[in-house]
Protein backbone atom coordinates (compact mmCIF):
# COMPACT_ATOMS: atom_id res chain seq x y z
CA UNK A 1 0.00 0.00 0.00
CA UNK A 2 1.40 3.21 -1.30
CA UNK A 3 1.48 6.18 1.34
CA UNK A 4 -0.36 9.65 0.51
CA UNK A 5 2.87 11.44 1.42
CA UNK A 6 4.23 14.42 -0.75
CA UNK A 7 7.82 13.24 -0.26
CA UNK A 8 9.71 12.79 -3.46
CA UNK A 9 13.56 12.97 -2.83
CA UNK A 10 15.57 11.14 -0.39
CA UNK A 11 19.09 9.82 -0.34
CA UNK A 12 19.80 6.55 1.34
CA UNK A 13 23.37 6.52 2.84
CA UNK A 14 24.67 3.24 3.39
CA UNK A 15 27.95 1.19 2.80
CA UNK A 16 25.99 -2.25 2.41
CA UNK A 17 24.48 -2.60 -1.20
CA UNK A 18 21.86 -5.21 0.09
CA UNK A 19 20.66 -3.10 2.36
CA UNK A 20 20.58 0.12 0.13
CA UNK A 21 18.75 -2.26 -2.58
CA UNK A 22 15.75 -3.38 0.05
CA UNK A 23 15.51 -0.02 1.83
CA UNK A 24 14.99 1.74 -2.32
CA UNK A 25 12.54 -0.94 -2.90
CA UNK A 26 10.50 -0.46 0.85
CA UNK A 27 10.24 3.10 -0.45
CA UNK A 28 9.00 2.89 -3.80
CA UNK A 29 6.86 0.58 -2.57
CA UNK A 30 5.29 3.00 0.11
CA UNK A 31 5.53 6.51 -1.81
CA UNK A 32 4.64 6.44 -5.72
CA UNK A 33 6.92 8.52 -8.01
CA UNK A 34 9.17 8.70 -5.32
CA UNK A 35 12.89 9.76 -6.70
CA UNK A 36 16.05 7.93 -5.03
CA UNK A 37 19.70 8.94 -4.76
CA UNK A 38 22.34 6.22 -3.06
CA UNK A 39 25.59 6.76 -1.52
CA UNK A 40 27.96 4.38 -0.04
CA UNK A 41 30.27 6.42 1.70
CA UNK A 42 30.41 9.88 2.79
CA UNK A 43 32.80 11.35 0.20
CA UNK A 44 29.75 9.95 -2.21
CA UNK A 45 27.55 11.46 0.15
CA UNK A 46 29.39 14.74 0.42
CA UNK A 47 29.35 15.19 -3.49
CA UNK A 48 25.91 14.06 -3.53
CA UNK A 49 24.80 16.33 -1.71
CA UNK A 50 26.77 19.39 -2.54
CA UNK A 51 24.90 18.35 -6.26
CA UNK A 52 21.49 17.98 -4.83
CA UNK A 53 21.10 18.51 -1.28
CA UNK A 54 18.82 21.23 -2.18
CA UNK A 55 15.96 19.43 -3.43
CA UNK A 56 16.21 16.75 -0.66
CA UNK A 57 13.52 16.25 1.40
CA UNK A 58 14.66 13.14 3.90
CA UNK A 59 17.84 11.84 4.54
CA UNK A 60 18.62 8.07 5.61
CA UNK A 61 21.75 7.95 7.36
CA UNK A 62 23.77 5.25 8.49
CA UNK A 63 25.88 5.44 11.19
CA UNK A 64 29.05 2.94 9.93
CA UNK A 65 30.19 4.30 6.86
CA UNK A 66 33.40 4.67 5.44
CA UNK A 67 34.99 8.19 5.58
CA UNK A 68 32.79 9.39 8.24
CA UNK A 69 32.13 7.12 10.93
CA UNK A 70 29.36 7.31 14.12
CA UNK A 71 28.27 10.80 14.82
CA UNK A 72 30.33 12.91 12.11
CA UNK A 73 28.29 12.45 8.99
CA UNK A 74 25.08 13.43 11.31
CA UNK A 75 26.77 16.58 12.23
CA UNK A 76 28.04 17.36 9.23
CA UNK A 77 24.84 17.10 7.46
CA UNK A 78 22.85 19.42 9.96
CA UNK A 79 25.77 22.23 10.25
CA UNK A 80 26.13 22.52 6.23
CA UNK A 81 22.91 21.48 5.15
CA UNK A 82 20.53 22.40 8.08
CA UNK A 83 17.08 22.14 5.44
CA UNK A 84 17.38 18.05 5.25
CA UNK A 85 15.76 16.34 7.88
CA UNK A 86 17.89 13.15 8.97
CA UNK A 87 16.96 9.49 9.85
CA UNK A 88 19.31 7.50 11.70
CA UNK A 89 19.15 4.04 10.19
CA UNK A 90 20.94 1.73 12.18
CA UNK A 91 21.41 -1.92 13.21
CA UNK A 92 22.41 -0.28 16.36
CA UNK A 93 19.73 0.63 18.52
CA UNK A 94 20.70 0.39 21.93
CA UNK A 95 19.07 3.13 23.88
CA UNK A 96 22.02 5.40 24.50
CA UNK A 97 22.39 5.05 20.85
CA UNK A 98 19.16 6.30 20.14
CA UNK A 99 19.89 9.07 22.58
CA UNK A 100 23.20 10.54 21.38
CA UNK A 101 21.24 10.38 17.50
CA UNK A 102 18.61 12.67 18.71
CA UNK A 103 20.87 14.66 21.41
CA UNK A 104 22.91 15.19 18.16
CA UNK A 105 20.25 16.36 16.42
CA UNK A 106 18.76 13.60 14.60
CA UNK A 107 14.77 14.19 13.43
CA UNK A 108 14.55 9.82 13.94
CA UNK A 109 15.96 6.99 14.81
CA UNK A 110 15.08 3.84 12.70
CA UNK A 111 16.59 0.29 13.57
CA UNK A 112 17.17 -1.88 10.48
CA UNK A 113 15.09 -4.74 11.93
CA UNK A 114 11.72 -2.27 11.64
CA UNK A 115 8.46 -3.61 10.11
CA UNK A 116 7.08 -1.94 7.31
CA UNK A 117 4.14 -0.32 8.91
CA UNK A 118 6.95 1.10 11.73
CA UNK A 119 9.21 1.97 8.50
CA UNK A 120 6.32 3.78 6.93
CA UNK A 121 4.92 5.94 10.00
CA UNK A 122 8.69 7.25 11.09
CA UNK A 123 9.84 8.29 7.36
CA UNK A 124 6.46 10.17 7.22
CA UNK A 125 6.76 11.36 10.04
CA UNK A 126 9.84 13.12 9.89
CA UNK A 127 9.17 14.38 6.86
CA UNK A 128 6.17 16.01 7.57
CA UNK A 129 8.50 17.88 9.98
CA UNK A 130 7.87 15.71 13.08
CA UNK A 131 9.97 13.94 15.44
CA UNK A 132 10.26 9.79 15.60
CA UNK A 133 11.32 8.94 18.86
CA UNK A 134 11.18 5.27 19.41
CA UNK A 135 11.05 3.88 22.80
CA UNK A 136 13.91 5.59 24.82
CA UNK A 137 13.71 7.62 28.24
CA UNK A 138 14.25 11.08 28.93
CA UNK A 139 16.07 9.49 32.11
CA UNK A 140 18.83 8.01 29.75
CA UNK A 141 21.79 9.50 29.80
CA UNK A 142 22.57 12.62 27.19
CA UNK A 143 25.66 12.81 25.69
CA UNK A 144 28.70 13.76 27.71
CA UNK A 145 29.90 17.43 27.92
CA UNK A 146 33.36 16.21 25.78
CA UNK A 147 30.91 14.50 23.38
CA UNK A 148 28.95 17.55 23.33
CA UNK A 149 32.05 19.89 23.25
CA UNK A 150 33.86 17.86 19.94
CA UNK A 151 30.62 18.10 18.35
CA UNK A 152 30.16 21.47 18.48
CA UNK A 153 34.25 21.75 17.15
CA UNK A 154 33.31 19.78 14.28
CA UNK A 155 30.29 22.09 13.55
CA UNK A 156 32.85 24.98 13.21
CA UNK A 157 34.41 23.30 10.08
CA UNK A 158 34.52 24.14 6.97
CA UNK A 159 33.21 21.53 4.67
CA UNK A 160 36.79 20.91 3.20
CA UNK A 161 38.29 21.11 6.55
CA UNK A 162 35.99 18.09 7.97
CA UNK A 163 36.20 15.95 4.65
CA UNK A 164 40.35 16.84 5.45
CA UNK A 165 40.03 16.21 9.87
CA UNK A 166 38.43 12.75 8.32
CA UNK A 167 41.01 11.50 6.06
CA UNK A 168 43.43 11.98 9.41
CA UNK A 169 41.08 9.95 11.58
CA UNK A 170 41.64 7.44 8.56
CA UNK A 171 45.05 7.25 8.86
CA UNK A 172 46.04 9.23 5.45
CA UNK A 173 49.31 11.59 5.14
CA UNK A 174 49.37 15.32 4.45
CA UNK A 175 50.65 14.32 0.90
CA UNK A 176 48.05 11.62 0.55
CA UNK A 177 45.00 14.06 1.39
CA UNK A 178 46.56 16.85 -1.00
CA UNK A 179 46.47 14.12 -3.53
CA UNK A 180 42.85 12.95 -3.05
CA UNK A 181 41.59 16.62 -2.43
CA UNK A 182 43.86 18.09 -5.58
CA UNK A 183 45.02 20.45 -3.24
CA UNK A 184 48.59 21.76 -2.14
CA UNK A 185 50.24 19.88 1.28
CA UNK A 186 50.56 23.77 2.33
CA UNK A 187 47.00 24.27 1.93
CA UNK A 188 46.73 20.81 4.15
CA UNK A 189 48.96 22.25 6.55
CA UNK A 190 46.70 25.64 6.72
CA UNK A 191 43.19 23.16 6.84
CA UNK A 192 45.40 21.51 9.70
CA UNK A 193 45.79 24.73 11.87
CA UNK A 194 42.24 25.67 11.89
CA UNK A 195 41.17 21.83 12.51
CA UNK A 196 43.61 21.91 15.83
CA UNK A 197 42.16 25.46 16.36
CA UNK A 198 38.06 24.84 15.78
CA UNK A 199 39.37 21.58 17.83
CA UNK A 200 40.59 22.72 20.26
CA UNK A 201 43.62 19.99 20.18
CA UNK A 202 47.63 20.56 19.12
CA UNK A 203 48.40 17.33 17.50
CA UNK A 204 47.05 14.84 14.65
CA UNK A 205 46.62 12.30 17.68
CA UNK A 206 44.35 14.31 19.50
CA UNK A 207 42.19 14.86 16.28
CA UNK A 208 41.90 10.82 15.88
CA UNK A 209 41.31 10.96 19.18
CA UNK A 210 38.49 13.37 19.32
CA UNK A 211 36.96 11.92 16.42
CA UNK A 212 36.56 8.49 17.88
CA UNK A 213 34.44 10.15 21.06
CA UNK A 214 32.50 9.99 18.22
CA UNK A 215 32.29 6.66 17.29
CA UNK A 216 29.08 4.74 18.04
CA UNK A 217 31.32 2.47 20.03
CA UNK A 218 34.07 4.98 21.31
CA UNK A 219 35.82 2.74 23.61
CA UNK A 220 36.53 0.08 20.92
CA UNK A 221 37.45 3.17 18.50
CA UNK A 222 40.25 4.02 21.60
CA UNK A 223 40.99 0.68 21.89
CA UNK A 224 41.89 -0.16 17.95
CA UNK A 225 44.11 3.65 18.35
CA UNK A 226 46.07 2.12 20.80
CA UNK A 227 46.75 -1.34 18.81
CA UNK A 228 47.87 0.84 15.91
CA UNK A 229 49.94 2.76 17.42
Amino acid sequence: MQSQSILEQVIIADDHPLFRLAMKNTLERLYAGISLREAQDFNSLAELLQGQGSQCQLLLLDLEMPGCEGFSALIYVLTHFPHIPVMVVSAHSEPEIIRRSLDHGAAGFLPKSADLNDMSEAINTVAAGGLWKPAVSDSDSPISSQEQSIADGLARLTQQQFRVAGMVYQGLLNKQIAAELNITEATVKAHMTEIFKKLGVNSRTQVVLALGQLAVKPAAKLEEFRVAE
